[in-house]
């Protein structure tokens, strides 16, 4: 009891010196936020009304971005799917599944605007980078997802069926598919969801979608377009979340 209580307190203290300390070393003034409030209702000012003519380009954009999500989405599923089981304690070797979980980390820690970046000076502008840096950032996370799954499974039916003699994929499709199928639908359309927010920044760096909108629109100064686009970048979220909500419902 005395360790968990140190160990805790402990804790509380390394949280608190580290709020403390990114205070005291961050040029964090009051008055200069004050002082910008004039400045940013001015710039509000001018996003209204919004400019409803560029309704072609909103359309355009959000069905890029939209696809952008899905095709994205699909390509993590594909790629996570292998690499989930490879990263499964459940279904592999420690030999396999750690340098996997390596691997899955360094995809993690590789900013997405990154790899759209790097994507973009690879095969060109358009939608194209933005669906190969969604597949590849979310596969780090989506597999990781699929593995956390695999390894909170019952093992009791896996034991079962490995001491009969069932190799992994009678395994996986016998004892651990079923009780791993609803989380799985859950993540999966978790990280769609996130990727679909990801794809709206995609555009800033050439990627395609709606965000190439908001960039070129703010660049030029015409915030009441840029305020359309807006909009409709919430209006498109909310609906996702909506739709998101219903599928959980149904399937989870």
């Amino acid at each position: 009891m005395r360790s968990r209580g140190f160990g805790g307190l402990a804790t509380s203290a390394l949280v608190s010196g580290a709020i403390v300390w990114s205070f005291m070393t961050t040029d964090v003034e009051l008055s200069r936020f004050l002082s910008a409030g004039p400045r940013i209702a001015e710039f509000l000012g001018r996003m209204f009304p919004p400019d409803p003519t560029v309704m072609k380009e909103i359309l355009k954009g959000s069905a890029e971005t939209l696809r952008i999500a899905i095709l994205g989405s699909l390509g993590a599923v594909i790629l996570s799917a292998p690499l989930g089981i490879l990263a499964s304690e459940t279904m592999v070797s420690p030999a396999l599944y750690r340098p996997v979980r390596m691997l899955l980390a360094f995809v993690r820690a590789i900013p997405l605007i990154l790899v759209a970046m790097l994507m973009v000076g690879a095969v060109g502008l358009g939608p194209l980078p933005g669906i190969i840096a969604v597949a590849f950032h979310a596969t780090g996370m989506l597999a990781k997802f699929y593995a956390e799954a695999i390894d909170g499974v019952s093992r009791a039916p896996v034991a079962a069926l490995e001491s009969a003699g069932a190799g992994p994929l009678v395994r996986l499709r016998h004892a651990v598919w079923p009780q791993m199928a609803p989380v799985v639908v859950r993540d999966t359309i978790f990280r769609f969801e996130l990727n679909l927010r990801e794809s709206l920044i995609l555009g800033i760096v050439g990627a395609g979608g709606i965000g190439f909108y908001i960039q070129t629109y703010v660049r030029s100064f015409q915030y009441d377009k840029a305020a359309s686009v807006t909009l409709a970048v919430v209006i498109m979220v909310a609906a996702i979340e909506a739709l998101n909500v219903a599928l959980r419902r149904r399937f989870v």
